[in-house]
């Protein structure tokens, strides 16, 4: 039995890798995600069992101990925590894995200086780097969910000679893990290198405008992966080792679609403090300099989308707000019902996270079948009689594609100003993340419906019901 023990680990492991793998595939459609997640689950909890039964594992009780409260912690939250809030919480969650992998290589370094055994060079870098990387994602995600929150302020926080102090944190922890490479025993700078791990984690967050927040998510989510394989490697354990590996490539490879999404670089995301202008904002409707902008009532607007034969909505971060994704498909429910075509255009960086909205109405149980990417949607505008957008901002915003001055000039955008009318619901002229004016509120084909995004499509059911 102690022969077969460590060999059925490892095939255990390689189960649990490979219901990663197909755990991540079936996450790509918003149709098989649910399954994705129980398989992952599945692949988790093997993995967990059979690190349990390592002969290295001494502690049973306090394992258990700690697997009880995480999952009665995990388990209220997940039922308390709105959707509309569930970016802040992928955040939380970055952050604790961040914060996870940091303290294993703290509690190695500290069990190790236990030891007259002098420390390995390979166990010491990857200690240096899990404290980098793992402190970084975790104040650093924290201080994500504080601007999604509200706490703080989400556009970017700058400072003069900001760069030039990042690049002394940089050199200070670059000094002190040389340091404790060439003398691997000294608790003080090992200390200092996460404090300072730390601090660049909140430095490393703050300049990053509210807009860019998808994409630092990520980002974040990445590097916890990155950090729980470099603590793998810390402890000499392949499961930690190929699960950190898959978060940390899925969340670059997402970080990425994010990025081309939004026609920016990840390093103008970082580096460019992009939602920093002056958000404008106005009244209810009106002229705003030599623009006019037609506003309607329910009543209007429900004669548009009841007599119309293609209506394409799109969901934005103020339907996320306004909780108001039941109200959507109770909407498109009594158009389908009068014989109306209805799909969902669905932007990558609409929402706070990556996969907000598909989010949002698979809760409303929205049919996959109606959900359309951008580039699916896109060509098809031109046929639609209305396009109704809920709360979204700069995703439909033609300047993106016509003014070369605009800060997302050159950024893929639902063209909604092609379809035959446009029906936006917002409660006012505010600009969105990126700060500048939307040129789709003043097109002679758009009319703008003033009020929260639940209270209006409230009204737009109750107006279409009478059609």
């Amino acid at each position: 039995m102690s022969d077969f023990l460590p060999t059925g680990i490892q095939l255990t492991y390689l189960v649990a890798a490979s219901l990663f793998i197909l755990g991540l595939k079936k996450l790509g459609s918003p149709a098989t995600a649910r399954n994705g997640n129980v398989v992952a689950a599945v692949g988790m909890l093997l993995a967990i069992v059979a690190t349990m039964l390592d002969q290295h594992v001494l502690n049973y009780e306090m394992i258990l101990l700690g697997l009880a409260i995480g999952t009665g912690i995990g388990a209220i939250a997940a039922y308390k925590v709105q959707m509309t809030e569930m970016p802040q919480m992928v955040g939380l969650l970055n952050g604790l894995g961040g914060a996870a992998s940091a303290l294993i290589a703290v509690a190695e370094f500290w069990r190790l200086m236990g030891t007259s055994q002098p420390i390995p060079l390979d166990v010491n870098i990857s200690m240096l780097l899990d404290v980098l990387i793992g402190g970084v994602t975790l104040t650093g995600s924290f201080l994500a969910f504080a601007k999604l929150q509200g706490l703080i302020s989400g556009t970017p926080i700058t400072f003069p000679f900001q760069q030039p102090f990042n690049i002394l944190l940089l050199g200070a922890y670059l000094a002190g893990s040389a340091y404790l490479i060439i003398t691997p025993d000294s608790l003080p700078i090992f200390l200092g290198v996460v404090a300072v791990s730390l601090v660049l984690g909140v430095m490393f967050v703050i300049p990053i405008g509210g807009g860019d927040m998808p994409v630092v998510i990520s980002l974040l989510n990445s590097l916890s992966g990155v950090a729980a394989a470099a603590a793998g490697f810390v402890v000499m354990n392949n499961m930690l080792i190929i699960a950190g590996a898959l978060v940390g490539a899925s969340g670059l490879i997402l970080t990425e679609i994010m990025c081309k999404a939004m026609n920016r670089s990840l390093f103008s995301v970082l580096f460019s403090a992009f939602g920093s202008a002056t958000a404008s904002g106005g009244g209810a409707a009106g002229t705003i300099g030599d623009q006019t902008v037609r506003s309607i009532d329910p009543e209007e607007g429900a004669m548009m989308l009841g007599y119309a034969r293609n209506v394409v909505i799109v969901p934005g971060y103020g339907m996320a707000v306004a909780q108001a994704q039941h109200s959507v498909r109770e909407l498109a429910d009594q158009l389908e019902r009068m014989g109306v075509d209805v799909k969902y255009a669905i932007h990558p960086v609409a929402g706070r996270m990556p996969g907000h909205m598909n989010v949002l109405l698979a809760e409303a149980n929205v049919p996959y079948t109606q959900l359309y990417d951008m580039d699916d949607i896109n060509p098809q505008f031109e046929q639609a009689d209305v396009a109704l957008v809920i709360g979204a901002n700069d995703v439909v915003n033609p300047a993106a594609r016509s003014d070369a001055n605009s800060p997302i000039y050159g950024m893929p955008i639902l063209e909604v100003d092609r379809a035959k009318q446009t029906i936006v619901i917002k409660r006012g002229m505010s600009a969105g993340f990126a700060g500048v004016d939307n040129e789709l509120f003043y097109k002679d084909k758009t009319t703008m419906l003033f009020g929260s995004a639940k209270d209006m499509v409230s009204k737009l059911v109750s107006e279409v019901k009478q059609l």
